[in-house]
């Protein structure tokens, strides 16, 4: 393999080299949602408001149903970056086709819990009645490519544990403009409106899952993929599973709560699910910055915590919130004061630009909040801590915000109320991971008296 993809992390200056990790990855991230975005403007555009709050509404449903095995890459991550870090390259190598092996499995289990769910979620969900038939459609067709998206996401984060986060940014900019086309071509010109968003959108995932597998194939060192390899390891799988369900788990529970503020925004009408969908694009872009410098934190304190490097484990901590505030808040100060502007780059009906707009000023002029507890999050689980974050995470996520809907908003039924239960839970949220990240930093560092040994 090229070794010009990895990244050195263990070694020399931090910033330059973290930066080089975490803005490719979050221009990864930004431009699948702008891929998707586009699933959005197509529909919102040539098909209606119906059509739209049929593929946007169905977000909270797809990361309900997600983010559980998302989290177990997380650990994938984590433990093949450990194996880096300490130079084992038959772990690593054991590690990486435990990784995607799981990434299989999963991906399969998801495909037939998806498509025989999708209804029953969406109809206790009170998806209104105009929008239930499309968005059982599109969601059915979407965890129908399930098994490519889990693929591409394990692969993605083997890629980034050595550093490499280039590639995947290149696979997802081909599989893109791809899903983009097709859009064009099945909505436009064949009608077929959320069945062809669906369908563009299968193509696409089954692209990047088969870009991914030629880049790992064609590896030279320990992260190299042969399928005839492919097999679990328990105690890699274990491990992953240790730091990664936890993040998983967090992952579904912060869907559940946003499920349950979903059938609130349902209670408004298919006008005010549209303008929310709308404005939740603009609050993925932010946060895909903060995710990218959080991601970069786990795999950065990963293998310098593996390998001893305390000092730099602290660096890495201080870079990546520094940066993660500074790019985040310049994009919400974007969104926020520019909000009818880029709603309208969306969809134009008069009915549906208010609630996007309310929305973006009560959210997404906020976001750089979640810089705070995610960034302490990600170092707490590159330092192979995982089940505490998840902890306050849950908690704050969705235990407040439930208590929230039964109580501030249903004092006061609002649209805005229920806006409101975002900021408030990412300031409580983040105090306490701070809280959390100073005491086991103070004990894994500090109490150690700087003596060490390598985790075998």
């Amino acid at each position: 393999m090229a070794h010009s993809n990895h990244i050195n992390m263990l070694e020399g200056p931090i910033l330059g080299r973290l930066l080089l990790f975490a803005l490719p990855l979050a221009m990864s991230s930004i431009l699948q949602q702008l891929f998707n975005s586009a699933d959005m403007a197509v529909v919102g555009h040539f098909a209606g408001k119906q059509a739209m709050a049929a593929v946007g509404g169905n977000s909270a449903v797809i990361n309900l149903l997600v983010n559980l095995f998302v989290g177990l890459s997380i650990g994938a991550n984590v433990v093949i970056a450990a194996c880096v870090g300490r130079r084992k390259a038959e772990q690593a190598s054991e590690a990486v086709h435990t990784s995607m092996a799981l990434s299989l499995w999963s991906g399969l289990f998801l495909m037939f819990a998806g498509i025989f769910a999708a209804r029953p979620i969406l109809v206790l969900m009170g998806t209104p009645a105009d929008v239930l038939d499309l968005a059982v459609v599109y969601l059915q067709l979407y965890f129908l490519g399930m098994p490519f998206i889990m693929f591409y996401n394990f692969g993605a984060a083997v890629l980034r544990s050595v550093g490499d986060t280039r590639r995947p940014l290149w696979i997802l900019v081909v599989s893109g403009v791809i899903n983009v086309l097709l859009n064009l071509v099945l909505v436009i010109v064949f009608q077929l409106s959320v069945v062809g968003v669906g369908i563009a959108t299968l193509i696409a995932n089954i692209v990047s899952a088969g870009m991914i597998l030629r880049y790992l194939t064609q590896e030279e060192d320990m992260i190299r993929l042969d399928l005839r390899r492919l097999r679990i390891c328990r105690q890699h799988l274990s491990r992953m599973v240790k730091i990664g369900a936890p993040a998983g788990l967090q992952g579904m529970v912060f869907s559940l709560s946003n499920v349950f503020i979903q059938a609130g925004i349902n209670g408004f009408g298919s006008s005010a699910i549209a303008g929310s969908a709308t404005a939740l694009n603009f609050e993925y872009y932010s946060y895909f910055l903060i995710a990218a410098f959080g991601q970069a934190a786990v795999t950065f304190t990963s293998q310098n915590y593996a390998s001893c490097q305390f000092e730099r484990c602290d660096r890495v901590f201080r870079i990546s919130m520094f940066w993660g505030f500074l790019f985040t808040g310049a994009s919400c100060a974007l969104f926020a004061g520019f909000a009818e502007f880029f709603t309208r780059l969306y969809i134009t009906e008069p009915d549906v630009i208010p609630w996007s707009v309310s929305r973006i000023l009560h959210v997404e002029r906020h976001e750089w909040l979640i810089a705070i507890y995610e960034i302490a999050a990600s170092c707490l689980r590159g330092m192979g801590v995982s089940l505490l974050p998840a902890i306050i995470t849950m908690l704050g996520s969705c235990v407040f915000r439930i208590i929230w809907i039964y109580t501030a908003f249903a004092w006061n039924p609002t649209y805005e109320t229920l806006m409101d239960v975002y900021p408030v839970s990412w300031i409580a949220m983040g105090i306490a991971m701070l809280a959390a990240y100073w005491y086991i930093r103070r004990k894994f560092f500090i109490e150690r008296g700087g003596e060490c040994v390598p985790e075998e």
